[in-house]
């Protein structure tokens, strides 16, 4: 389930993202009334706690 932060300590950064999950990510934020930022940086929490550092 997504659950948003309020704030955090943050700094700019440019990505280029492409345009269906830019889309995707606008239809989350939408459903739960928060901000794309927010749920970008949910997904890379998520990505990061969750990601495969095994080389096999």
């Amino acid at each position: 389930m997504l659950e948003i932060e309020t704030s955090y300590p943050s700094v700019n950064k440019t990505f280029r993202i492409p345009i269906n999950i830019v889309e995707e990510l606008e239809k989350i934020a939408g459903e739960h009334n928060t901000s794309v930022n927010k749920v970008v940086v949910q997904c890379l929490e998520y990505a990061l706690a969750n990601i495969r550092t095994d080389t096999n």
